[in-house]
């Protein structure tokens, strides 16, 4: 967060109408009932213009606790302990692990795909890239996804 953002927790009834119609029109696009921004903003009657004003200032409170969700590929080499360190290291960075899918490993190396959540109270995501690369035995790392907010 930039020393100049500050966020207000406020009642649903003191949000201005418009506000409430961003969210719908959010909540719509993400779970594919809408198509478009066009049609999610018809849908609640309200302008593309304040869609797009307002779409990355006002989200739910939960969402708003919710991390962001990536996924990584690493080649490790096939060394007892190896996976169990790197995962401590993912840990001690505060991200949170939710799959882990590691390949028989071939001519001793293993490929890894791991998913984690990235919390706002998590190390910044590229000191997190650089903790895992940093372990001896990790000859390539991939990010293959992201998961950001609408």
């Amino acid at each position: 967060m930039n020393d100049k953002e500050k966020y207000y927790l406020v009642r649903e009834t003191a949000v201005p109408e418009v506000l409430l119609k961003v969210i719908e029109a959010k909540r719509l696009l993400q779970s594919d009932k809408a198509t478009s921004v066009l049609d999610a903003t018809r849908m609640v009657d309200i302008s593309r213009s304040s869609f797009y004003k307002y779409k990355d200032d006002i989200f739910p409170f939960h969402e708003n606790n919710r991390g962001k969700t990536i996924n990584v590929m690493l080649q490790l080499e096939d060394r007892p302990g190896l996976l169990s360190e790197m995962l401590n290291r993912i840990a001690r960075c505060g991200a949170n692990i939710l799959t882990i899918h590691q390949s028989i490993p071939i001519g001793g190396i293993a490929s890894v795909t791991i998913g984690m959540e990235i919390l706002p109270e998590t190390k910044p995501v590229n000191e997190i890239i650089e903790i895992m690369t940093g372990l001896s035995g990790v000859s390539s790392l991939k990010i293959l996804g992201r998961e950001d907010k609408v």
